[in-house]
Formats: structure tokens, C-alpha cells, sequence
């Protein structure tokens, strides 16, 4: 009895946490503390490869001092890895970033279809961006706590790609690092846009495959993604003991504070156990106030203030 009280005690919500508990941390260990906090973790991605909006830091320390649980690198290169606005480069360049933010860090990498059925005209991405098995053993080599896979705009990125790098990533990582699986919109492919980006049936297939987290477009974002609609994908995702994000990846994150409080609470009553913020509010970023009015409206002001608050040498 003692020693599973000592067990139970040493488990945190992600609410709870400090730097010194994620640097302890394994993917099993934060899918933990993410499902106890009960829809309260909020994830900010940003563009790593574009100037930061102020010189003085990185976009992502920004958006860790405004209230983000996790930070998302977009645009990320595996083969060539840069932060702007860090000093460091190469190898240690997400480790260095994970002591400046004191929280877990991961990266995008995308699952590109080269038979995906074009809604526009795409781009080529290089091998260190794509969710190929080189990059991701690289992502894990170069230290991430997570990988998204998922797709940019006019990058190709279909479904059916998805469900294979999930399987390539999961045997890669482990429970070492958390799997994170789904479009936030189209990324230029026709069929794969609007109310038809994700079904119950597809999101099902990306836990089948080994996704600890999937990844879908938030109420309110893309064309057709009403309450009720996200709801039921939700709880497809949790029956199969998956836990589920809802995405901003449509620029409104740059919208007023209302709108997007109002779109954080309708992401909470569908079920979301993560909040992802969006990239493109400002320039690689969400507006940085947006990033707080999304986490009060979701757990208040004492668990935001707290996280913006808390020192990296706790």
C-alpha cells in the first residue's frame, strides 16, 4: 500500500508541473499528466524559421511566457536545425530551447502524398521536413518530446500518409515521445478539405496505427466543424484511448480575445484534451494575448498566470 501511495504521489497534471518534472518526463509519463489535467494543456506551435516578432527572444519563449504548456516548432528542418533569435545551432538547438522554455518541445513533420489529388498548386519540401523514417529517427537523435504529423498549407499531405508515418513513428519513438496525428485543414488537397478533412473512421485508423494524440480541425475553423460534429469525433478518439487536439490553423488566431475564448470553450465542451494555437496570428506566432485569453478561458487565471509565472529552475 505504501509503495503504490509513493507511485500515485509522484504523478502530476500537467497543471502542476515545472521544468524540473518535464525534463523527467517520457512520452508515457506526459500523455499521463496531459489526460489528468482534463482539457486544461495548451499547446502554442510557431514558425522557428522566421525572425521573431522581438529580437531580444524566440518566438517560442514568447509564447511559453504567455501561458503555453507545449511548444510546436513549424517549419522545422531535421537536417538543418535552427531556432531564429538562438544563438545555438545544429545538434544541441532543441535541447538548448528546452532549457530557455522549461517545457516540452516537439516538431512538425509532414507526411506528404506524392499521389495526393492536387486542389492547388504544392510545394516541394526538403527530406528534413518530411515525415520520412530518416527525419524521425533524427527528431528523436536531436531530442523532441513530441512529433506532429501533419501538414502545412499546399504541402500534400493526405490521410493515407498519415496512418503509414504514424506506424513508421511509433516504432521509432516508443513511449519516449508522444505521437501526435491529423490535419488542421486541407493542405491543398482536393477531397480532404472543409467538413470532409476527417471522419470517425479516419481518425480511428490514426489510433489503429499508434497515435497517442490525434490531431483535428477546432469548432469553428474550417467550413462544417460544428460542437456537435468535433464532439463525436472526440469521443471516437478516446474509445480508442487516444487523447485529442483540437487546432487553430486557420489564422484566427490573430483574431479578437472574444472569438477566440468563445472558440477555446466550444473546443472544451467538444472534449479537447489539448488546445492548439496557431502560428500565423502575427508573424510565426499567434497574437501573444491570445495565447493567455485562450488559457484563462479554459482553466482560469490561476493556472495561467501560474505557468506564465513559474521559473525554468524550478
Amino acid at each position: 500500500m505504501e509503495k503504490m501511495k509513493t507511485r500515485v504521489g509522484k504523478m502530476k497534471r500537467i497543471l502542476d508541473c515545472t521544468a524540473s518534472d518535464f525534463q523527467k518526463m517520457g512520452g508515457k509519463e506526459l500523455r499521463q499528466a496531459i489526460a489528468a489535467a482534463e482539457g486544461r494543456t495548451v499547446l502554442a506551435e510557431v514558425v522557428c524559421t522566421v525572425p521573431p516578432i522581438y529580437p531580444s527572444v524566440t518566438n517560442a519563449e514568447l509564447a511559453a511566457a504567455f501561458g503555453a504548456d507545449l511548444i510546436l516548432l513549424n517549419v522545422f528542418d531535421v537536417d538543418h536545425p535552427e531556432v531564429f533569435g538562438l544563438e545555438t545551432k545544429g545538434e544541441e538547438t532543441v535541447r538548448q530551447l528546452k532549457k530557455l522554455v522549461g517545457r516540452p518541445v516537439g516538431i512538425n513533420l509532414e507526411p506528404v502524398d506524392p499521389n495526393a489529388e492536387r486542389l492547388e498548386a504544392l510545394y516541394e519540401l526538403p527530406q528534413g521536413r518530411r515525415a520520412v523514417e530518416a527525419s524521425l529517427v533524427k527528431a528523436k537523435q536531436l531530442g523532441v518530446d513530441f512529433v506532429c504529423l501533419t501538414g502545412n498549407p499546399k504541402t500534400g499531405v493526405t490521410n493515407r500518409a498519415i496512418v503509414e508515418s504514424v506506424k513508421t513513428a511509433k516504432k521509432i519513438f516508443g513511449e519516449e515521445g508522444l505521437v501526435i496525428a491529423g490535419k488542421m485543414h486541407g493542405a491543398g488537397v482536393k477531397g480532404e478539405s472543409g467538413g470532409s478533412i476527417v471522419d470517425e473512421e479516419t481518425v480511428a485508423s490514426f489510433v489503429d496505427a499508434g497515435a497517442d494524440v490525434v490531431l483535428i480541425p477546432g469548432v469553428g475553423t474550417v467550413p462544417g466543424t460544428t460542437l456537435e460534429k468535433q464532439e463525436k469525433l472526440i469521443q471516437t478518439i478516446h474509445e480508442k484511448g487516444a487523447l485529442a487536439l483540437t487546432a487553430i490553423g486557420t489564422s484566427q488566431e490573430g483574431a479578437g480575445k472574444e472569438t477566440v475564448s468563445q472558440m477555446a470553450l466550444y473546443n472544451k465542451m467538444a472534449g479537447a484534451d489539448i488546445h492548439h494555437i496557431g502560428d500565423a496570428g502575427i508573424f510565426g506566432i499567434a497574437d501573444p494575448e491570445n495565447i493567455m485569453a485562450y488559457s484563462i478561458a479554459i482553466r482560469g487565471r490561476r493556472h495561467t498566470y501560474v505557468r506564465m509565472a513559474a521559473s525554468v529552475l524550478r
